[in-house]
């Protein structure tokens, strides 16, 4: 059979679905690799939920099997969850341990273990000036102020005379405000 000429009636012709995007020109209105059906989505395991399951529990100590529950179920089936349950205390160490070594345990990544406490804001002197007025690595200014204020007053030559642990602790501590005041000016500049 002779396929449809252009002059022949709109009826005569075959319908063809587009194998076109609607997706054409600029900007994406979907980000790229997204598809258009819909994602499948797990429901929550408890009878009667209709809730997404994305929160997986094991079915029972020791076997991998895993229910999958919405949150609020979760929360409620692991209320009263021994995991360690049966086990004895160095059992339970080594399979605490096991599982840490894998991302299921959601062990702290390691290349972030060798810098020590901070977010990574503030220079090893910084955080060393910060030990010597005892303050934690994300303390802000002002309270470093405060802090260097009464740590200066009570160690300052005036107030204890003959006392040289004293004049070393006032010493000390006037360095690590001056390091930390230079690189809150540091921070705090702006061209005018």
């Amino acid at each position: 059979m002779l396929a449809p000429s252009r002059n022949s009636p709109k009826s005569a012709r075959v319908a063809r679905s587009s194998s076109r995007s609607n997706d054409w020109g600029f900007p994406r209105w979907r980000s790229y690799g997204a598809a258009r059906e819909a994602k499948p989505v797990r429901i929550c395991d408890r009878h009667g939920c209709d809730q997404p399951g994305n929160c997986p529990a094991p079915k029972s100590p020791n076997s991998p099997d895993r229910w999958y529950f919405c949150e609020a179920h979760a929360a409620e089936y692991n209320r009263g969850w021994d995991y360690f349950q049966g086990l004895s205390d160095e059992e339970a160490a080594a399979r605490e341990a096991s599982e840490r070594r894998t991302s299921a345990g959601y062990a702290q990544s390691k290349h972030q273990a060798w810098a020590g406490p901070g977010d990574g804001s503030r220079s090893r002197d910084e955080m060393r000036a910060l030990d010597a007025l005892g303050l934690e690595p994300d303390a802000e200014f002002d309270l470093i102020r405060a802090t260097w204020r009464g740590l200066a007053k009570a160690n300052h030559p005036d107030i204890c005379p003959n006392d040289p642990e004293a004049a070393a602790r006032f010493q000390q501590v006037q360095a690590a405000y001056e390091v930390l005041r230079a690189a809150e000016e540091r921070r705090s500049w702006k061209p005018e």
